[in-house]
């Protein structure tokens, strides 16, 4: 347990001294995808949030309306997906990547068992 407590309070002091500026970092991360047919282009910011979208013309010859969203679900999705990997990446020298991972997913169970696991008192 007391490991545990002394990789906290390092994560702290680390957090505390190099946070702001990894934040600022982070917090500037933006991801653009292109669709494999090149028609559609997703940028992402680090949440994943959608901060543009460009369709070229040429989507205008397959009027395929349903073809058209799943393409700009499936590229927002994977600028989304490499955007969280960036963010993981700049945050990795105070948070550990899977602990982030499982944080940013909601994964509570794994939390909790790494916090149990790391206290001695494993599952």
């Amino acid at each position: 347990m007391r490991a545990y407590a002394d990789e906290l309070r390092q994560m702290f002091n680390r957090l505390q001294d190099e946070g702001l500026e990894l934040h600022a970092k982070a917090k500037a991360v933006q991801v653009t995808e292109t669709s494999p047919d090149g028609l559609v282009s997703v940028t992402v910011g680090a949440r994943g949030e959608l901060i543009r979208l460009d369709l070229d013309p040429r989507i205008y010859r397959r009027p395929d309306a349903r073809a058209l969203a799943d393409t700009i679900a499936e590229t927002a999705r994977k600028a989304a997906a490499k955007a969280q990997e960036n963010v993981m990446r700049i945050l990795e020298p105070v948070i550990p990547a899977d602990q982030f991972k499982a944080h940013l997913d909601g994964d509570v169970e794994t939390v909790l068992a790494r916090l149990a696991d790391d206290m001695g008192g494993g599952r």
